[in-house]
């Protein structure tokens, strides 16, 4: 399934201000039901690809070119969502886009060739892109006006709706046509943006302002970026100029976007290629080769519950390091180990270390240059989960499949390492922040 915190600096869309704690309450229940529908959603698609590709005789060459033009307008609508949300409000933005996500989904259904179905899942793909960055940015606020590190929370909404999506649309596969089936999940999805939207767009609890809201004296904002009153967007020294802050500011969004590339990497080759390597190298059945993926998205969903505790108490940089070596050593046990429950361990173990690395590198990117900096990563992030399975392909080619998914172990050691680099100056816990830039 497809496809991801820190605190020190804020960036709040140009449009909201924090508002009392219980309408934040209700805004961060309604922005859970949105990430879960987004996940809902796609997970009721990807169980009927086969019989959508046995409704449009394609060959499993014609698929996969459709199946691009998912990617293709995903990955054009992350490019142009960070502008959207600064233009009309990341709320607005979310709302319209969970709409047209779920108008969008049956359209698949209707294909009856290829180069239909191409074209129908370009438009899906663009409104699944556009809500990706939209309610990540909105979360990106909700984090900044409690104060507490909360994005695991939303992407174990999305986890646990996949997970459902997924159940669901196997047990209804045998009894329905494609087509009904994801008219029913799409009038789903248009109930939860009907919802959601009456909390996320009341003028209640974060007030709407017509100006983009000014940096903080020294503050540098990233390219189209707003702050808050008294953000910082990087520790920034009074002397430094404006561009120099703008350049540090575009390099920490870079490496966290990194993070989230490896994540993403990770999670999209488990997917493809975990099963194959449980019932091909170690001689799983059928059922306990599909548990692989299964032990993995649940270890990964529980890990999401269990990130703002850990956030909270650990601080961001101890929680994406040693998430990124529990992934590197899961991996390793996955692919290496001589029997088939230790190789679940293994996935399980990989599932726990990448939970949180995704939801905390977007969330800082986000607090560092508003919904560009959620854009860029989602869009990186995006990209590692296409090219994982392709690479592990190639490789197991080459080396086979054991050898290929070892490497996997590399990418959580980069997100390691990779955050030691991007750590703050002096660390300071999430929690222990005296003010949302703090």
């Amino acid at each position: 399934m497809w496809l991801v915190n820190k605190i020190p600096d804020v960036r709040i869309t140009p449009r909201w201000r924090p508002g009392p704690q219980g309408d934040l309450s209700r805004r961060r229940a309604a922005l859970c039901a949105v990430f879960a529908a987004h996940g809902f959603m796609f997970a009721s698609w990807a169980v009927r690809v086969p019989a959508v590709k046995e409704q449009t005789a394609a060959s499993a060459a014609a698929l996969g070119l459709a199946l691009l033009g998912l990617s293709a307008g995903a990955v054009a609508t992350m490019l142009l969502a960070g502008a959207l949300c600064r233009r009309f409000g990341s709320p607005r933005v979310t709302v319209l886009s969970c709409a047209l996500l779920s108008l969008t989904l049956p359209l698949p259904a209707l294909a009856g060739s290829a180069l239909a179905l191409g074209l129908l899942l370009t438009a899906f793909g663009a409104a699944y892109g556009c809500l990706n960055v939209a309610m990540n940015s909105v979360a990106v606020d909700i984090v900044t006006a409690l104060r507490r590190p909360v994005m695991p929370g939303f992407h174990a909404a999305w986890s646990f709706g996949g997970l459902a999506g997924a159940v669901l649309g196997g047990l209804l596969a045998p009894h329905l046509s494609p087509l009904r089936h994801l008219l029913l999940v799409a009038l789903a999805g248009l109930l939860v943006s009907a919802l959601a939207g009456r909390v996320l767009l009341t003028r209640h609890g974060l007030l709407f302002s017509d100006a983009p809201e000014a940096a903080a004296p020294g503050a540098a904002a990233a390219p189209g970026a707003s702050a808050a009153p008294g953000a910082a967007a990087a520790p920034v020294s009074r002397r430094d100029p404006a561009w120099r802050g703008t350049l540090r500011t575009g390099r920490m969004v870079g490496l966290f976007g990194l993070i989230a590339l490896c994540a993403a990497y990770d999670e999209g080759a488990i997917g493809d290629w975990g099963a194959l390597h449980l019932r091909q190298d170690l001689g799983a059945d059928a059922g306990l080769a599909a548990a692989g993926y299964a032990a993995f998205a649940l270890a990964e969903a529980s890990g999401r519950l269990s990130g703002t505790a850990l956030l909270e108490r650990l601080g961001r940089t101890r929680v994406l390091i040693l998430g990124g070596l529990i992934a590197c050593a899961g991996m390793l046990l996955a692919s290496l180990a001589p029997d088939v429950w230790l190789a679940l361990a293994g996935f399980a173990a990989t599932g726990l270390g990448l939970a949180n690395l995704f939801p905390a590198a977007i969330a800082r990117a986000g607090r560092l240059a508003g919904s560009t900096g959620v854009a860029l990563t989602s869009l990186l992030g995006y990209s590692g989960f296409l090219l994982g399975p392709p690479a592990i392909g190639f490789l197991a080619s080459q080396a086979g499949l054991r050898t290929g998914l070892t490497t996997l172990s590399f990418l959580g050691l980069a997100a390691a390492m990779i955050a030691w680099v991007s750590r703050d100056p002096p660390e300071v816990s999430e929690a222990a922040s005296p003010h949302p830039g703090g």
